[in-house]
């Protein structure tokens, strides 16, 4: 299993799958073949589907264009059996073909060759089901953070301090900005709206409305393009900031203890990221804000002294809530619904968290089960449900 470190992307949105992973991908190939006359990038399925408004031609045209001329052909009816997201690079010079790369991009920013060879092979836990971890919790009387701690590099905390800086900075920078988002669809930013509006209220209605407006801050940075965090994708990359802001601002934890949390809340995304997916265009938003939400509540459970099966009882309540979630973006913008349902699943990992407090951490359900659930339901629906803006919300808009 992967490092957390492709679990928190440091980046700009608006999709880590068609944003970040293209771009990374242009960058490699060019790297490859820096002397070419001209390049042509094949897009495949969810990319060509919803590629423009994600602005993956944007992303691969930065790269590849100021080498040479470059070619972008869209084709979302060819869809590779490897994965929908997939994409071909093409390299020329001279009259002849230089060379050409087939990979995909499949959530988070990370991308794959055919067979599942990664551009960083970088596994380093050695237990993989939450399960096993859960049990070694136990067993040893450490938390997951540990786990953690003992498997990635000295510099790990170093990292998730950079992460935990960026994700303040964008809440901040969105709760500051108004205006109407880029892309056609005349969305308001609320973010700062919300913020003001929460600060009349008290108590209850107070710590709602600032979770809200923390959550529509990043979501919308995201949605113009801005600098992100990935958790575990730029789609859901409101949720598990807006969580830990607020108890940050609210009830003074110590930085030390929200860099844990976000150790522990990475633990949890890796392990759905190397069991199943991240990748709305293959599992749907279930596994976006589904797994952000799991996270989100992984993390406030332990900050509130949950326990390691209180923990997982936690992420395993959020992630099953959101089980068959359709990816079905307007006019394939990452805008509606999406800034909203960061929102939503931001108050629901709280919620998640209260549950398994108060319980002993008992219950049937395991959360690799739901895991496993996630993924063969996200291989069950339709395509026209996964990022491709032909069903759903997507088709029936006005």
């Amino acid at each position: 299993m992967e490092s957390i470190r492709n679990i928190y992307r440091i980046g700009n949105g608006p999709s880590s799958s068609h944003t970040m992973g293209p771009k990374k991908a242009a960058g490699i190939f060019a790297a490859r073949y820096p002397d070419a006359e001209k390049y042509v990038a094949h897009l495949y399925g969810s990319l060509a589907a919803t590629g423009r408004g994600h602005l993956t031609d944007s992303a691969i045209l930065s790269v590849l264009e100021p080498i040479a001329p470059t070619e972008l052909v869209w084709e979302p009816e060819h869809v590779e059996p490897f994965h929908t997201n997939g994409m071909k690079f093409t390299a020329s010079g001279g009259g002849s073909l230089l060379g050409e790369w087939t990979v995909y991009s499949i959530g988070g920013g990370s991308i794959v060759e055919e067979g599942g060879r990664r551009e960083t092979p970088d596994d380093i836990y050695p237990m993989t089901r939450l399960s096993d971890i859960l049990h070694w919790c136990e067993e040893t009387g450490h938390s997951y953070w540990e786990y953690v701690t003992r498997h990635e590099d000295e510099g790990i905390m170093d990292y998730l301090g950079e992460v935990w800086d960026r994700m303040c900075e964008t809440i901040e920078r969105g709760l500051q900005s108004e205006g109407v988002l880029p892309g056609g669809l005349g969305v308001r930013r609320k973010a700062a709206a919300y913020y003001v509006k929460a600060k009349g209220y008290t108590d209850a209605m107070r710590n709602r409305g600032l979770l809200y407006a923390y959550a529509l801050a990043t979501s919308e940075e995201n949605a113009a393009g801005g600098v992100i965090v990935t958790a575990p994708t730029c789609g859901s990359s409101g949720v598990l900031p807006a969580v830990l802001y607020h108890l940050y601002t609210t009830r003074d934890f110590m930085r030390v203890r929200i860099l844990r949390a976000l150790a522990t809340a990475g633990l949890f995304g890796a392990v759905v990221k190397h069991n199943a997916s991240v990748s709305g265009a293959e599992v749907g938003c279930q596994g976006e804000v589904g797994v952000a939400c799991a996270m989100a509540a992984a993390a406030a459970c332990q900050l509130f002294g949950g326990t390691p099966a209180q923990i997982e009882y936690a992420a395993e309540l959020a992630l099953e809530h959101h089980l068959g979630l359709t990816c079905d973006p307007v006019c394939g913008l990452v805008q509606i619904p999406c800034i909203e349902r960061n929102a939503i699943a931001a108050a629901r990992a709280f919620d998640s968290n209260i549950f398994a407090t108060f319980s002993d951490g008992k219950h049937r359900v395991s959360f690799d089960r739901v895991v496993a659930v996630m993924k063969q339901t996200g291989h069950d629906i339709p395509s026209l449900y996964k990022e491709t803006a032909e069903g759903g919300l997507a088709r029936n808009h006005e």
